[in-house]
């Protein structure tokens, strides 16, 4: 039936895996170098909720302070972004999302030692205490928050008041404990270029 037309309703239509015309039957070609390190600078900025511009600052401040003081980029990173106040919230488990982190933290429902702090980017520290205010703990979604914190694992590098509802960062996060199944060295010779 190759070449002929088919008018009835009997003739059904041929699929083939590759789209119409002289240039369909191209192969498929895999992702560029810099495709590569673009959507891993994707995956990585959207899974922190990061705008663009923010999360280009981070990395373009410790390309200028790498040449200073030779570190470890890949780590320094990973440090600035789980020490965000936002990342800290969603690390206790009291919020599923860090999308729903940012937005607590924007309606000022945090102490920071003592101080009320409204900025999720603010960067914690070790020895910071964060506790949620006491006059928001009558809010919905702090209700039996005890019990669920509780029953929730905080990393290595916190630990966790669960009766107080007070957290305390007792280090730094390491990259080593983290399950990112990102590759931050390549989002590095992306904003290099």
């Amino acid at each position: 039936m190759k070449g002929e037309r088919c008018f009835s309703q009997k003739c059904s239509m041929i699929r083939r895996p590759y789209p119409p015309g002289k240039k369909g039957k191209k192969r498929a070609r895999g992702l560029s170098e810099y495709g590569k390190e673009l959507k891993e600078k994707q995956k990585l900025k959207n899974l922190y909720n990061l705008k663009e511009t923010q999360f280009r600052k981070y990395v373009k401040e410790i390309l200028s302070s790498r040449k200073k003081a030779e570190k470890d980029a890949s780590t320094q990173l990973y440090k600035i972004l789980e020490s965000r106040l936002d990342n800290v919230i969603f690390r206790l488990g009291i919020v599923s999302s860090r999308l729903q982190a940012k937005q607590l933290v924007s309606h000022g429902h945090f102490l920071v030692n003592g101080k009320p702090v409204n900025i999720p980017s603010f960067q914690t520290k070790k020895g910071d205490i964060i506790k949620v205010k006491p006059q928001r703990l009558k809010k919905n979604i702090f209700r039996d928050i005890s019990s669920k914190l509780k029953k929730q694992k905080t990393p290595s590098w916190m630990t966790l008041d669960a009766n107080n509802l007070e957290l305390k960062i007792i280090g730094e996060p390491s990259i080593d404990d983290s399950m990112l199944s990102v590759e931050i060295p390549v989002i590095f010779e992306y904003y290099s270029r």
